[in-house]
């Protein structure tokens, strides 16, 4: 079983951070994927993949994974930017 760490971003619907501080351990199980030929939906017999675990930091995340013998993959994030404007600067 292999799973990726990382850290999620928000989504486009929210302004605030918040909730998007923790590191998430989620298992990857692609081999089991069915699709549902009527509905369209993705399914299987394995409920691996609905399992997320999150961490304060990528650390524990990694240390976790070690400790339990996952195959782990951590994918790194990007800080966001932030360029302070002001209004008033379109008129300068």
């Amino acid at each position: 079983m292999k799973a990726k760490i990382f850290k999620p971003a928000k989504t486009a619907m929210q302004s605030g951070r918040a909730k998007y501080k923790k590191w998430v351990l989620k298992f990857i199980d692609e081999k089991n994927q069915l699709i549902d030929s009527m509905m369209g939906w993705n399914g299987g017999s394995s409920t691996f993949s609905q399992i997320e675990l999150k961490f304060s930091s990528k650390e524990e995340a990694v240390n976790y994974a070690k400790k339990n013998s996952i195959d782990y993959e951590v994918l790194e994030t990007s800080e966001r930017k932030v360029i302070n404007k002001s209004y008033a600067d379109n008129f300068k």
